[in-house]
């Protein structure tokens, strides 16, 4: 079972992985997993609720991993839970995941957005998203270190259900370069990462590569 949303699209993480997907988890979701007749045996959080919803909690969490069902997070709410519970069991996949065990980010407002639960639209654009998509393009010189500078506090400046890529970008105008405003505009229409995304899909990977070699050798999966 993955707990999925806005991150990734079920569409998108089923050529990946054959799975269930279920809505982003809140409070009470994996205890009621633990509950059915037969348990999951890997449990995988890309999304989760919070604000609206109780969001879930590390001892929940862990109550899984105590049980033997493997717990994978990343992207978004299992990256973070992932980097609280990665002592006790829980298995952290991907660059968001490292950014918070490394607390090169730290804040729960660096994933916070903002989505239709219907469909899974999202509003805003996650803070880390831009972050990594900031890297990218210094990296590429699309822009100057002092220029990804002021975009990236400009964006941390809004209040995270307006934190969008357009919104950021009207803001910094006069603080960049008109070329460089072009230019990133540019970039995040044709180019940016979408780190979110990415992380999902190698959270996905990891556990249809734990579930083959699982089917290809119990006893050293249980192990």
């Amino acid at each position: 079972m993955v707990f999925l949303g806005p991150s990734l699209s079920p569409a998108q993480a089923a050529e990946v992985l054959d799975a269930e997907y279920l809505p982003p988890v809140q409070r009470g979701d994996i205890d009621a997993l633990l509950r059915r007749p037969e348990p999951p045996e890997v449990i995988g959080i890309v999304d989760g609720k919070f604000l609206s919803s109780l969001s879930i909690s590390p001892k929940e969490v862990l109550n899984a991993v105590d049980r033997g069902t493997r717990v994978y997070g990343s992207s978004s709410m299992g990256a973070l839970r992932a980097a609280e519970c990665a002592p006790w069991g829980m298995v952290g996949i991907g660059r968001i995941f490292e950014a918070y065990a490394t607390g090169a980010v730290d804040a729960d407002d660096e994933v916070a957005i903002v989505f239709d639960e219907e469909s899974g639209a999202a509003f805003s654009d996650p803070m880390v998203n831009l972050r990594f998509a900031i890297e990218a393009a210094t990296e590429r010189q699309v822009i100057s270190p002092d220029s990804a500078e002021v975009f990236l506090t400009a964006a941390k400046g809004l209040y995270f259900p307006e934190r969008t890529v357009r919104n950021t970008l009207r803001v910094i105008i006069g603080e960049v370069s008109p070329a460089e405003h072009e230019a990133l505009t540019r970039f995040f229409a044709d180019g940016a990462p979408d780190t979110k995304a990415d992380d999902a899909r190698l959270l996905l990977t990891a556990i249809r590569e734990y579930l083959d070699r699982a089917a290809a050798n119990p006893a050293a999966s249980a192990a």
